[in-house]
């Protein structure tokens, strides 16, 4: 923690030295959220008060360069946990830690007109690959590794082309030729259709050298069956997934804004069983960019055990990982000036086919600064 102080206060010297030269971007938000879980037949709901806080810089350097280092609530050691940034308030007022979640270089030489970047190091999923909503990638994961883009640049796709490749590392055990990581190639085409704008794209994920190893490799928060595919504590199947993705999208008459999107994935790794597809699929109306506007999201969930791997995918559906369908309604309100208001209801059931539903309401206070 005390490296980390000291490397955000060079930061801010540095910024005071070479004003001129390097634009400084100070990014951060704070998000409070009241959150109750109920699962059927059970007597007693888990209410918990939250925080997730995030504050970065992202210098752009030169025209051929940029840099980004973020620190965000989490936990540490065996609490830590790769998709959520969420602190629970408890624990006597105790302080709370904050760690170390994007550090990474943007190269776009300019022989490729700004049309390619070079990534390395650790980065948020959302800005790194082309994702349409959570039902691989959660959110909060930040990738670490090397990343090319075409056409894409952060959260932004550009008319036409855009594709993605990278290397992922997963884990370091000591011997290179066991050692877990993840290939990633996505291809897709934005572009418009009348008054229509649209996107399709396609995704692969190699994950390799999982088959066999223990769930342990994914962090100690991990606990055996938690996830849906993992047995006895090992991965009992290699895990190729093949993504496609898109959406399409407009406004009505009076220029509200809506958009519907969609999923679809499966696991064509060797020998893996037959539970190995999912889907998502979903509508969002409303745009709450500024204040006194608002968005409504609305999807539904189909996710069987070995379709991805669990450890990555969303946390909050019907407790994170697979095995599990149902449906999330959202809604955010821009209240003020940089502070929204949001509200979700998610219910699911914990397993296909099972009795057993998860029931989810969350109130969140965010601000923007």
């Amino acid at each position: 923690m005390k490296k980390i102080v000291a490397l955000f206060a060079f930061l801010l010297v540095s910024g005071w030295s070479t004003a001129e030269a390097v634009d400084w971007n100070w990014k951060g938000d704070v998000r409070y959220r009241y959150e109750s879980k109920i699962k059927t037949d059970d007597e007693n709901s888990r209410d918990r008060h939250r925080i997730r806080v995030r504050f970065g810089v992202y210098p752009w350097i030169t025209e051929e360069l940029s840099a980004g280092v973020q620190l965000a609530t989490g936990g540490t050691g065996e609490h830590a946990d790769p998709v959520s940034r969420n602190v629970t308030f408890g624990n006597g007022f105790s302080m709370k830690d904050i760690n170390l979640n994007q550090a990474f270089i943007d190269y776009h030489p300019m022989f490729f007109d700004g049309d390619a970047n070079f990534i390395f190091g650790k980065r948020e999923v959302k800005q790194t690959l082309i994702r349409v909503n959570d039902l691989v990638w959660d959110s909060d994961l930040t990738l670490e590794g090397m990343t090319f883009h075409y056409g894409k640049d952060g959260k932004k796709q550009r008319q036409g082309l855009n594709a993605v490749a990278g290397y992922y590392f997963i884990d370091e055990i000591k011997k290179s030729e066991e050692d877990p990581f993840l290939w990633v190639a996505q291809l897709s085409f934005t572009g418009k259709a009348g008054d229509l704008g649209f996107m399709l794209g396609a995704g692969y994920y190699d994950f390799e050298n999982i088959e066999g190893m223990s769930d342990g490799i994914l962090g100690d928060w991990t606990d055996g069956d938690y996830f849906g595919n993992s047995h006895n504590g090992v991965y009992w199947y290699d895990y190729d997934v093949v993504e496609i993705f898109g959406n399409v999208g407009g406004k009505f008459s009076g220029g509200l804004p809506w958009k519907v999107y969609g999923q679809y994935v499966v696991n064509v790794a060797e020998d893996v069983d037959d539970d190995n597809n999912g889907y998502l699929v979903g509508v969002k109306i409303g745009k709450a960019k500024k204040v006194g506007q608002w968005e409504v999201d609305a999807n539904y969930t189909h996710l069987e055990k070995d379709a991805v791997l669990g450890a990555y995918t969303d946390s909050d559906r019907w407790g994170g990982g697979t095995n599990g369908q149902g449906f999330e309604v959202g809604a955010k309100y821009h209240l003020v000036q940089n502070m929204l208001l949001g509200a979700k209801y998610l219910g699911h059931e914990d397993g296909i086919d099972s009795d057993e539903t998860l029931h989810v309401f969350q109130g969140d206070i965010i601000v923007k600064f």
